[in-house]
């Protein structure tokens, strides 16, 4: 039995970061991406309630109500993570630390802009700190499905929901394979095994070029 879609678009993020990298990983999918970074890499994973060093998720049982990401779910920490307070904690976000982050996303715009906070008539109560993440992080990685559930593309011409940040994102990792964000649009370079170039060009809203070596990507677990 073959991996999960969502753990091999989680697994193919991991591949984006380096030893001693300083890294914020968002909810949802990007939450996974913990599970694949090779043990023998030092990685420091950042949390923005105050933590650098958060570690993959405990144990059933073995959760501590005191540690716990920006979104209340239980956390480890490695071997010399530090705890701080959040003004602090966007301190780093805001003064360029962060490495890499890797976040969920709503739409992407062919010139990098992300919507990733708002469906109109939803309830949520606001953007918090993704748009710091998105605006200062050195890289910014969307991990998203390649349509939402209606089969309408998220990767778009232009976001048509209220944006978190502008020309950020530079890399797109979906169900379907990687898309980068480059000066010219959007432009496929690896397809998931079982995945065709033509089905990426068919579900996504904006013109999309092909790579002469399309990667093609095979996880067994």
């Amino acid at each position: 039995m073959g991996m999960a879609v969502k753990d091999m678009m989680a697994k193919r993020a991991a591949e984006e970061i380096s030893n001693g990298n300083v890294v914020n990983l968002g909810f949802g999918i990007p939450q996974k991406v913990v599970n694949y970074i090779p043990d023998d890499m030092t990685v420091f994973l950042h949390a923005e309630n105050g933590v650098l060093g958060a570690g993959p998720s405990p144990a059933k049982g073995d959760e501590d109500p005191d540690l716990v990401d920006s979104g209340c779910v239980p956390i480890t920490a490695v071997p010399g993570a530090s705890f701080f307070d959040s003004a602090d904690s966007f301190a780093i976000v805001r003064t360029g630390k962060l490495d890499v982050t890797i976040l969920g996303a709503l739409e992407v715009a062919e010139n990098g802009d992300l919507a990733n906070w708002m469906v109109p008539g939803g309830l949520v109560p606001g953007m918090g700190g993704a748009m710091d993440l998105a605006k200062k992080a050195k890289e910014v990685i969307a991990v998203t499905m390649h349509t939402d559930k209606q089969g309408n593309p998220k990767l778009k011409k232009r976001c048509e929901l209220p944006l978190t940040a502008t020309e950020c994102v530079s890399l797109v990792i979906t169900d379907v394979g990687v898309v980068k964000v480059t000066e010219g649009g959007f432009l496929l370079t690896e397809l998931f095994d079982g995945h065709t170039v033509e089905e990426a060009v068919s579900k996504t809203g904006a013109d999309l070029k092909v790579a002469d070596d399309v990667r093609i990507i095979k996880y067994d677990e």
